[in-house]
């Protein structure tokens, strides 16, 4: 940009310098004033942007006091043409054709004054050349103009067809979360209050009749709560049209007891300096453990589960070990569990790894950076 602010006026000064030693001879010979006057009106070009008004004006004076003058040929002329095209580009019109005409009348009206007879003809020509190249300037201004308007118009019809897709389909998945949610809650909803409601009478009678609570009694009645809670919070997110809400790290002791009361023995380590974390992480950590202790209790049969996380700088380290049946060099079968875990993680931009472990049993670790998603 300050290249071309700096070599348009140096140019256009070489240029008209060079016009005016090469034109015929005018009434006056080429003085200090001659060669001031159109080299003023060049270097103004510089501020055109700034002050594309003040600039026409500057050059129209110029090229009307050379007029005035009686210099030698029109050329000099060239930085009003420049100012004129700028000025019509940026939408002065009216001040444009105010300076241009007088500029332009009041050098004819100078010069036929001062011409004799036979040079009336000549003055007309010069003049009409003139004026022909200012016309140019103003039409090529206008056409600069309104093809900058058209492409600002068709830009702006793009986005907002873009910006009305975007909606249709915000409203499209608002409409399918909320028949989601209602699906849910007609359905669900019902079956774990049925069962919440069963196991909470079962403990009851229990102690009424002063029996022992069978251990898979009280886990059928905290599991029961726990599924009504996390299906409570679905539900809001999908109504809601917020993003994805859910448990974090900091219930990840809570998520531990309850795959111990419910049969599972697993132990949880914590290493590195414990911070917050983004919101997109804290869940996916937790819904990794989660989804991980599930598939220990329902497919590794009687085994031990280890929870380890580390924070590191830069990520989060999720990892889920159990001593289970799974051996070395049979791959499982990826389910819809393992396909979630999936997603969230590369969701992220992190790495999952899962599969049996040398020693035997299974392993889940996720690497997750605390970035955020990508």
């Amino acid at each position: 940009m300050l290249k071309r602010t700096v070599l348009l006026p140096a140019g256009v000064v070489v240029l008209v310098l060079f016009g005016a030693l090469i034109a015929p001879p005018g009434r006056n010979e080429l003085d200090l004033v001659g060669y001031l006057l159109p080299v003023v009106g060049a270097l103004s070009l510089a501020f055109r942007r700034q002050a594309p008004v003040a600039v026409l004006a500057v050059t129209a004076a110029c090229a009307l006091g050379y007029a005035a003058g009686g210099y030698p040929g029109v050329l000099p002329a060239f930085p009003l043409m420049v100012a004129l095209y700028t000025a019509v580009d940026a939408g002065y019109r009216v001040q444009a054709l105010i300076c241009s005409s007088t500029a332009l009348f009041g050098g004819l009206a100078i010069d036929l004054s001062q011409a004799d007879g036979g040079s009336v003809r000549e003055v007309v020509q010069r003049w009409a050349l003139l004026a022909g190249w200012l016309v140019a300037a103003k039409v090529l201004g206008e056409v600069t103009r309104h093809r900058r308007g058209y492409l600002r118009q068709v830009e702006q019809r793009a986005l907002d067809a873009e910006r009305t897709r975007e909606e249709t389909a915000r409203r499209r998945a608002s409409e399918e979360r909320l028949r989601i949610a209602r699906e849910l809650h007609d359905s669900l909803t019902h079956i774990i209050s049925v069962i919440k409601v069963q196991a909470g009478v079962a403990v009851h009678l229990s102690h009424k009749r002063g029996e022992p609570v069978p251990e898979a009694l009280l886990a059928i009645q905290e599991a029961s709560t726990e599924a009504m809670r996390e299906l409570r919070a679905t539900l809001e997110v999908l109504r809601s049209d917020d993003r994805e809400a859910g448990n974090g790290l900091d219930r990840l002791d809570a998520l531990v007891e309850r795959a111990r009361s419910a049969g599972l023995p697993a132990t949880v380590e914590v290493s590195g300096v414990r911070r917050a974390l983004p919101d997109e992480v804290d869940r996916t950590a937790y819904r990794i453990v989660q989804e991980a202790l599930t598939n220990v209790a329902r497919h590794a049969g009687p085994a031990t589960a280890a929870v380890c996380i580390a924070f590191e700088p830069e990520m989060l380290t999720v990892q889920v070990d159990d001593d289970g049946s799974a051996r070395a060099g049979i791959e499982p079968e990826p389910g819809v569990g393992l396909t979630g875990m999936r997603e969230r993680v590369v969701g992220l931009g992190g790495r999952l790894r899962v599969g049996p472990r040398p020693e035997g049993g299974f392993r889940v670790r996720a690497e997750l950076p605390v970035g955020g998603a990508s």
